[in-house]
C-alpha cells in the first residue's frame, strides 16, 4: 500500500507581535506534526518567526516534531539556493512519510518570503502537492499601523519595493506614487538622504524598525537612525500628492 503524502501549509506568523497571529495559524501550529522553522545561523535555532510562535503558544501546547531549516542570509546564490533545496529535500521527508508539515515565516508567506523558493524547489518532488497557504500579518499595513500615517486614501497610489534596488528608482517613482514603502531599508540609510535630501522629500521619510515587536523603534528624521540599528527595517515614503481628492469633487 503506498504511503499517502502528508499536507504542507506556509503559515505567516506576523511582524512581530505574538498577538498579532491568527487564530488559524495558532490552531494549527498546536496539533500540527511538524513544524519546520527558519534558522538564521546554522545549528544555532535562531528564528524570529520561532519567537513570535513561542510568544503566542508555551511549548508544551505544541504537538509536533521540530525541524530548523538554514536560510543564509546572503545575496549569493551559490550558498542560498543549495540551502533552500536542502530545506526543500527535508520537508519532502516528512511529507513522504505521511506527516503534515507546517512552515513558518515572520509577515505573509506571499510577500519576500522564503516560502517561494521553498514552493519552487519542493515542485521537483512531488507533482500534486496538497498546500494551504495561511496569510499572516505583514510590514506592509504593520509599519503605518506604528507612523499612523494611511498608505492611501481615494485615488492615491502606493507600491512596495526592496530599499537595495528601490533607492535607484525614487526620483521615478515618487512622481508616480503618494507611498513608497522600502522594505529592508537599514543598511541604506545613507542613500536615502543622499537622494531624498536634493528631492526635498526627507521630511517625507519615516523609517520604523521591528513594527509591532517590544523593540519596535520609530525614527521620523533619516539622519538621526543609529548606524548599527538596522534590522526589520522599512521606510515609509508619505509625499501623498493626491491626499484627500474624494473630499474635493475628484480635484486633487
Amino acid at each position: 500500500m503506498t504511503q499517502k503524502i502528508g499536507k504542507l501549509y506556509a503559515i505567516g506568523v506576523g511582524p512581530g507581535d505574538s498577538s498579532l497571529m491568527t487564530l488559524r495559524s495558532v490552531e494549527l501550529l498546536k496539533t500540527i506534526d511538524v513544524i519546520a522553522i527558519p534558522e538564521k545561523n546554522k545549528g544555532q535555532q535562531d528564528s524570529f518567526a520561532w519567537s513570535i510562535v513561542r510568544g503566542a503558544i508555551d511549548d508544551s501546547q505544541m504537538e509536533g516534531d521540530r525541524s530548523f531549516l538554514w536560510f543564509p542570509m546572503s545575496k549569493d546564490h551559490n550558498i542560498t539556493v543549495p540551502a533552500w533545496k536542502e530545506g526543500a529535500a527535508t520537508i519532502a521527508r516528512h511529507l513522504r512519510a505521511g506527516q503534515n508539515v507546517a512552515f513558518i515565516t515572520e509577515g505573509d508567506p506571499s510577500v519576500f518570503s522564503t516560502w517561494a523558493y521553498l514552493q519552487e524547489d519542493l515542485l521537483e518532488h512531488f507533482t500534486d502537492l496538497d498546500i494551504e497557504i495561511v496569510p499572516g500579518v505583514t510590514s506592509l499595513t504593520a509599519v503605518p499601523a506604528a507612523t499612523q500615517v494611511p498608505l492611501c486614501d481615494g485615488e492615491e497610489r502606493f507600491c512596495v519595493v526592496p530599499a537595495t534596488y528601490g533607492v535607484k528608482m525614487l526620483p521615478e517613482l515618487v512622481a508616480a506614487f503618494d507611498t513608497i514603502l522600502l522594505l529592508k531599508s537599514g543598511r541604506m540609510v545613507p542613500e536615502l538622504i543622499r537622494v531624498l535630501e536634493p528631492l526635498g522629500l526627507l521630511e517625507c521619510a519615516t523609517y520604523v524598525s521591528y513594527a509591532t515587536d517590544p523593540r519596535q523603534r520609530i525614527f521620523t528624521d533619516l539622519r538621526d537612525v543609529p548606524a548599527d540599528f538596522c534590522y526589520f527595517a522599512t521606510v515609509q515614503l508619505s509625499i501623498r500628492g493626491r491626499k484627500g481628492v474624494l473630499r474635493h469633487g475628484g480635484q486633487a
